[in-house]
This record gives structure tokens, sequence and C-alpha cells, in this order.
């Protein structure tokens, strides 16, 4: 099992071989997390992987990226589950164009698809995090954008890993897979709300089915890219106090064993 550490050393030789772009500014730097755990199934993870891919391809996703004060934004991508997956990791790309879009879309699909076990939000939140203070671009925006079905239940725990972000003035935005019933108390969009997300205007939006991804996805880089407020009703108030457990999945994971 890699550790987030790890994974970040592996990368450097990716990032070594990046042209030296002396800190160029950008409208947002943006991380794509997505969980690939075993909780969903092979058919939903390719539905997942196609919503991302029509998503970057969509008129709508560059049309924010342009409409931004320097039309241009920084994008990266990995994949999930108790750890990162190293050879998901698409480096930094720079989107202003069309063609950029479409060839960072080509990339991610592109990419194998496969499951691991577990999940572990605080490795991806660290990773996002470790990526975005390594990149030789410079986001108005640094944005760690988190896709789930289920709670933190390996590794450190969420919280201090979520802090330690936000303490680096990131925004942590997620999206809460429930295709199916949820056995996390309040919902996982709660959870994900509570203990999940961060930072100025930071938000949750919840996918109850699988044909509706592909327009989440969308709805979400919009609003990530042009620093659009997330829907009130899953928007974390600033200064609230958690009303979820949030090592409620690392309990449930000790309860299998406790039976």
């Amino acid at each position: 099992m890699f550790t987030t550490f790890a994974v970040l050393m592996s990368l450097s030789g990716v990032a070594a071989t990046l042209p030296d772009q002396g800190g160029d500014e950008v409208d947002v730097s943006l991380v794509l997390a997505v969980d690939t755990s075993r909780s969903m199934d092979h058919e939903e993870v390719g539905i997942q992987r196609e919503g991302y891919v029509e998503a970057l391809k969509h008129p709508e996703f560059l049309g924010a990226v342009k409409n931004g004060l320097s039309g241009r934004i920084a994008i990266s991508y990995f994949e999930w589950a108790g750890h990162v997956v190293p050879e998901s990791v698409i480096a930094w790309h720079v989107i202003e164009t069309q063609q950029d879009a479409l060839d960072f879309a080509d990339k991610l699909e592109a990419r194998p698809i496969t499951t691991q076990r577990r999940t572990s939000i605080s490795t991806a939140v660290s990773q996002g995090a470790g990526m975005i203070a390594a990149s030789p671009y410079v986001g108005r925006r640094k944005v760690i954008d988190i896709s789930g079905d289920g709670p933190n239940n390996s590794g450190e725990p969420i919280l201090p890993a979520r802090d330690k972000a936000l303490a680096a003035g990131l925004v942590v935005n997620g999206l809460a897979i429930m295709l199916r019933p949820s056995d996390t108390p309040g919902g996982l969009d709660r959870y994900y709300a509570d203990c999940v997300i961060g930072g100025p205007g930071a938000f949750v939006l919840p996918v109850h089915k699988i044909e509706d991804f592909a327009v989440a996805v969308r709805r979400k880089l919009v609003m990530e890219i042009s620093g659009l407020p997330g829907p009130e009703t899953v928007q974390k108030a600033a200064g609230s106090q958690s009303a979820a457990d949030c090592l409620i999945g690392e309990k449930q994971w000790q309860n299998l064993f406790d039976r």
C-alpha cells in the first residue's frame, strides 16, 4: 500500500518533466480526486468516469473557463480508495482552449478502470494539497474536488487532514455519491458537509441516480471554476459545529471485526 508521501515522491519525476512556468497565474488550480473504491461496482465506476469525460468536453465547462479573469485554469486528476492509485495521476494541465479540454478528457478516458479496497478521504485530501503545493501554476483559488460514496474508514481521520488543507488556504468541495441507501447517519451528504468540505464558498452536491452523474459533475465544475456559491441546503455554514460523527466510518469498520 502506498502512503500519500510515497505517492508524492513517485510524482517527483513527473513534475520534473513539466516546463518551468515561472509561477504562471491561473484563475483556479483544481485537483479532481475520484473515488474508485469497491463499494461501487465496475459499471458504476465506468459511468462515473464517463461523467467526468463528458463534463470536461462540454461547452459549458469551457465557457466557465473563458469567463474567468485570465480565461485559463490548471487542472489535475487522480483516483483513490484506501490509498492513492499512483498510475491514475494525471499531472497539471492548463485549460485555455477547447483543444486543451479535449486533450485532458482524452487522457482521462484512456485510463483503465480499476477498483481498490477501503475509503481514505483523508489521504485524498492530503494528496490534493500536496499536488497544489508542488504545482508550477499559481491559482487565484485553489480547490480540491473530492467525489466519494462513503465516509472515511482508513488512514488518518478526516478532520485533521481537512483542517490542514484549509489552513493552507485551500477549498475542499465534495460530490457525495448516494446511489444506494446510506448507513451514514444523516446521510453521506451531511457527513461531507460537516466533515469533508471547507473553505470560502465550499459545497457538496449529492448524486442519487447514476444517470444524473454527468450533469452533477458538470454543474460542480462550473461552480468551482466560476467561484459561484453552492446550494444553500448543502453549504457548510461558517463556524458551525459538526453535527455528523466524523469518525463514523472508522467505527463502522471496527464493528465488522467486533461482532
